[in-house]
């Protein structure tokens, strides 16, 4: 039985006592959730179901929770019900509910956890977002883990979702990389405020190969080449190391095609038919401050110079009038006065801030090589890159020490822990259960093990403690997902899918065999076990998944 299998449980139960008591059954909700007790002593689930009906239906909690658990012991699968305190109801299944579940997840197969939680909602959303003017660093490596991981948790759940990177290919920054690569192809040092490092000289190199008339230009001319082809390279670049990192968006939107298809004019126009320009000292303002920003914003300089917050709010109403009714915007630390000017911005131009634009800010990585952080990268020779991290600890390591914490949070990451083949590395102890479990179906299948037909299955055999424990973990699955998807944190799955999972697997695996041992015959309690085996096997792979993690069958 599933919790949302015992939730429809338990709300029949009040529907039949309300009937029998004369209650109004309009005060009963449409559904309900059961969760797992903090102490497993106190049961397999709690509902606190009469005390949210209490106070509607003016019956003290403890009596309502009585009459409630009552109706409940005679349901099919509940082996007991106890009251807690004022009325908690602590529910205990029989071993052939609980165990049904592993039938459940191995036929559900990838499909086991997912919801229609979110469905109907139609969500962008934006990460990464590196300027193309040198390799994607640590910081948006971050992002990228993260970000790929959040877009499989909402597609999960039902949320029909736009990923977008934003190729900033315009302003001055374009301008001071175009001058480096210049220099570079010159021979000469990068000006003061370009940028360093030796990808400079090898797009500066790639370029003169694709371009050889680039040497016979005069400066401007020439710089302009290297602007138009240095951006391309470095795009290209970038997409591809993204890819490799598993990776892919399905939008990568160019900051210069805003200007060219006027799309700043149109915000600009727009807002000032909302009523939030206003004209001072020859340039163009937004009255952001009417909507809780520390001080309005310049649109449009008195030079006629287009702001960075001008395209900025040209791509929010271009992604709103793509039809997203939700916009979710990933940056990093260094960008957290943003969300003040942007949840004004979003406010001018009509929306709900509050419902229509979401910005997470992440916090800063570091990788630590013999316990002090790493600074220079090889090729950047400013900071660290996608490839420095994967070339230390490779993509599943990375993903999943990127994905593991909180967004929010300063991470270290420390080359030495996550390349090591230990259960203190914690993509190694949960990929080693997806290898365990597969190993163990291989082994299974070679002895003439095998699970045999859904209605042959025992689950009542199931009645080990270590079994149960297993079960309740696997249980949790679809409410971790849908949690983590609802508060964009992806860290959730892999500290279930350690803490709960994995471990109750190891703890299962040392205490309950599922092999049979020697000319020992094959009974129905081994094959009850591999069911289960392979349950797990399915959640640690439909979890691993979430994380952009491969669920390795040998390691």
């Amino acid at each position: 039985m599933t919790p949302a299998e015992l939730a429809s449980v338990v709300l029949a139960a009040a529907h039949a006592v309300f009937e029998q008591r004369g209650l109004d059954r309009a005060a009963l909700p449409a559904s309900t959730v059961v969760e797992r007790p903090r102490n497993p002593e106190h049961g397999d689930y709690a509902s606190t179901l009469a005390l949210q009906l209490s106070k509607k239906v003016g019956v003290p909690p403890r009596e309502l929770a009585t009459a409630l658990a009552d109706e409940l012991g005679r349901a099919a699968g509940v082996k007991s019900v106890e009251i807690a305190g004022p009325g908690f109801l602590n529910i205990r299944l029989d071993a052939a509910a609980a165990g049904q579940l592993a039938r459940v997840i191995v036929e559900a197969g990838a499909e086991y956890g997912r919801s229609d939680r979110l469905t109907g909602e139609k969500i962008n959303l934006e990460f990464v977002s590196a300027n193309p003017t040198g390799p994607v660093h640590i910081g948006g490596v971050r992002w990228a883990a993260v970000g790929d991981a959040l877009s499989r948790l909402l597609r999960a759940t039902g949320a029909d979702v736009g990923t977008e990177y934003y190729f900033n290919d315009a302003g001055s920054q374009i301008d001071r990389f175009a001058r480096s690569l210049l220099a570079a192809a010159k021979g000469e040092p990068a000006p003061e405020d370009g940028y360093g490092g030796a990808y400079i000289a090898e797009i500066a190199t790639e370029v003169q190969a694709r371009r050889p008339e680039v040497r016979s230009l005069d400066d401007d001319a020439a710089q302009e080449v290297f602007r138009v082809e240095g951006v391309a390279l470095m795009f290209d670049e970038i997409r591809s190391s993204l890819r490799d990192f598993g990776v892919e968006f399905d939008t990568y939107f160019n900051e210069k095609d805003l200007h060219d298809r006027g799309e700043l004019d149109l915000a600009l126009n727009r807002l000032r038919a909302q009523g939030h320009l206003y004209e001072s000292e020859g340039a163009t303002w937004l009255r952001t401050t009417d909507f809780g920003d520390d001080k309005d914003r310049v649109l449009r300089k008195s030079n006629g110079e287009w702001t960075y917050f001008a395209a900025d709010c040209a791509y929010y109403l271009d992604k709103r009038e793509r039809g997203f009714e939700r916009v979710v915007i990933m940056l990093g630390a260094d960008h957290h006065g943003y969300i003040g000017r942007m949840k004004a911005m979003a406010a001018c131009f009509g929306d709900d801030p509050e419902r229509n634009l979401e910005i997470l800010i992440g916090q800063l990585v570091n990788l630590l090589r013999d316990g002090a952080p790493m600074r220079m990268s090889k090729r950047a020779g400013t900071v660290i890159t996608l490839e420095d991290l994967v070339d230390a600890i490779g993509v599943d390591a990375a993903r999943y020490a990127l994905a593991r914490y909180s967004s929010d949070s300063p991470i270290d990451i420390d080359i030495e822990l996550w390349t090591r083949a230990t259960r203190d590395n914690p993509v190694y102890y949960v990929q080693y259960v997806a290898a365990r479990t597969a190993g163990v179906a291989r082994n299974a299948a070679e002895v003439g093990l095998v699970p045999g037909d859904a209605d042959a299955f025992r689950p009542e055999l199931l009645d080990h403690e270590k079994e149960n424990e297993l079960l309740k973990a696997l249980a949790e699955f679809p409410a971790v997902v849908a949690t983590a998807a609802e508060l964009r944190e992806p860290h959730r799955v892999a500290r279930y899918l350690e803490e709960s999972v994995a471990a109750s697997y190891h703890r299962f695996y040392d205490n309950c065999r599922v092999l049979p041992l020697g000319d020992e015959e094959v009974t129905d309690l081994h094959r009850a076990r591999l069911w289960l085996n392979n349950a797990t096997r399915t959640v640690i792979a439909n979890g691993l998944y979430l994380l952009g993690v491969t669920a390795p069958e040998r390691m």
